[in-house]
């Protein structure tokens, strides 16, 4: 029989019986579709991480005092240590060749209050340089001066988010408000920097200057992160061994494991980007099972055809037809349903992630090299699980399929 009179009747076969052929390929539907949008998530998901870290700065260097650890995405960190100083950072901008600048900070969450507005705010302690370092800019208002640091004086910051929840659409600058029921004066307004590599909101901050945070707001002599720029993003790994070299000079660790923790933001995003990756491979393994049990379906709906037909089949042999006749008829019937399924599967996968896409949830663009592997994956698991029951088909003989009719 010729191919195109084999894919007609197989069509005409699949279409007598909708129902049973909806269900047997839904598993197929569901893992392409799937496989399609976890990939386009996992590669949105690592577009996004790049961009937050070039937003940083690709050679901003971060020293924390002890040690930290990446824990569900965010850093935490694990002990408390208060051998970090404003001393440290300037010893390191002074000292450290591949280091341009640097800069202490110090940071809690507090309670923050505006008329009848309270909110809880990241309060960061850091002088002008800092904001500086890490690439913040005061579009409204203005920075800190010598004598808000000198002087210790109660004048504050506000990041674009923290603004607008405290006073909404009034312009904050020359307000006052209270931190831990201490008047400060907001003096100006940085402009918004979006999430970081971490997934935390940059503009949700309060900047005080670091000495105002230190004595009037947290009463301690240390700090809790040094942020270094290096000269240029080659010279980062060398930064970071002048920067370790030289705290476990000052500290006199010796023997002694490191009291910090160093890190720059090429490390966190390489650690984002494989616990992304990681969890993409998961979800796509478990979308492959979909599939297999797709495949199962397709195996259990041929095998039930081959029942049905057996009579057709031994009416087919007796005039004529060879059996690599029926066995291909069944081979086609499994890959059509395995090809439905699989295409179906791609035009869910893709519409999911443009609709996603569109609506501005997630950035996300369709991964075509992984909808074609899912779909030829698909197609392969469809003829596999139908090999069985078209080889089974192909060897009834015809006076005993007649017979069974």
């Amino acid at each position: 029989m010729k191919l195109s009179r084999s894919v007609a009747l197989s069509i005409e076969i699949l279409a007598a019986r909708r129902l049973r052929t909806l269900l047997s390929v839904l598993g197929i539907v569901v893992g392409v579709g799937v496989v399609i949008v976890m990939v386009a998530a996992g590669q949105g998901a690592a577009e996004q991480i790049l961009r937050r870290v070039r937003g940083m700065g690709t050679n901003l260097v971060i020293v924390n005092a002890g040690k930290t650890s990446i824990i569900a995405g965010r850093q935490r960190q694990m002990n408390t240590v208060r051998t970090l100083l404003v001393s440290d950072a300037l010893a390191i901008a002074r000292e450290c060749p591949s280091v341009s600048r640097a800069a202490a900070t110090v940071s809690n969450k507090l309670h923050v209050r505006w008329e009848d507005r309270n909110a809880i705010t990241n309060v960061v302690g850091m002088d002008a340089d800092g904001l500086a370092v890490r690439g913040f800019v005061v579009c409204t208002g203005r920075t800190f001066e010598e004598e808000d640091v000198a002087g210790a004086r109660r004048v504050a910051i506000l990041g674009p988010t923290a603004a607008g929840n405290l006073f909404g659409s009034t312009n904050p600058t020359g307000q006052r408000l209270l931190i831990k029921r201490v008047p400060f004066e907001v003096i100006g307004v940085t402009a918004p920097k979006g999430m970081d590599v971490n997934g935390l909101d940059q503009d949700d901050l309060l900047v005080v200057p670091l000495k105002t945070a230190m004595r009037r707001l947290f009463n301690q002599d240390h700090v809790h992160t040094v942020h270094a720029r290096a000269r240029s993003s080659n010279a980062t790994s060398r930064a970071e061994q002048e920067i370790a070299g030289l705290l476990r000079l000052r500290h006199r660790l010796r023997d002694k494991p490191d009291d910090f923790t160093i890190q720059n933001q090429a490390t966190v995003f390489q650690t984002e980007q494989e616990a992304t990756r990681s969890l993409t491979l998961l979800i796509v393994g478990v979308a492959g099972v979909s599939l297999l049990v797709g495949g199962v379906g397709i195996l259990a709906v041929m095998v039930l055809s081959v029942r049905e037909r057996t009579g057709e089949i031994g009416l087919r042999r007796a005039v004529g037809a060879q059996s690599r006749d029926i066995r291909n008829q069944f081979l086609i019937e499994s890959g059509l349903l395995a090809g439905m399924g699989g295409l179906a599967g791609v035009v869910v996968g893709v519409g999911t992630v443009s609709v996603v896409s569109a609506l501005g949830h997630w950035p996300m663009t369709v991964p075509w090299s992984a909808a074609a592997i899912a779909f030829t994956f698909a197609l392969g698991v469809g003829m596999i699980f139908g090999l069985l029951p078209a080889i089974r088909a192909a060897g009834l003989h015809p006076i005993q399929a007649l017979r069974m009719r």
